[in-house]
C-alpha cells in the first residue's frame, strides 16, 4: 500500500505492506530535495488515497478468512505456546478432508 513515511509503521501483523517514496533530484552533482537535502515524500499525497483505501479494503477480506501467517506464529515457534496441548486434547474432533 502506498503511503507516506509518518504512516509507514505497519499495525497489523498481516499487513498490507507499506511503501514509501523519496525522492530527491541530482543538480550539479550534488543531492537536492525539497530543503536542502531532505527528500520528497511522494506517497504523501491525496492522490493515493483510493489506492489506500483499495488496499485495507483487500486486507479486511483476507482477514475474515481467518488467521493466517505471519499474523500468527509460525508452526516453528508455536511449540513454546499452549496451542499444540489445545490441539492434542481436539484432535480427537479433527476430520479428514478431501
Amino acid at each position: 500500500m502506498p503511503v507516506g513515511l509518518k504512516d509507514a509503521k505497519c499495525s497489523f501483523f498481516d499487513g498490507p505492506p507499506r511503501v514509501v517514496a523519496l525522492g530527491l533530484q541530482l543538480s550539479n552533482a550534488r543531492m537536492v530535495g525539497i530543503r536542502g537535502s531532505e527528500p520528497a515524500d511522494l506517497f504523501d499525497d491525496p492522490a493515493f488515497d483510493r489506492a489506500r483505501a483499495i488496499a485495507n479494503e483487500m486486507a479486511d477480506y483476507l482477514r475474515r478468512h481467518g488467521e493466517f501467517m505471519p499474523a500468527r506464529l509460525g508452526p516453528e515457534e508455536v511449540e513454546y505456546t499452549t496451542l499444540p496441548q489445545v490441539i492434542e486434547k481436539l484432535s480427537s474432533r479433527f476430520k479428514a478432508t478431501a
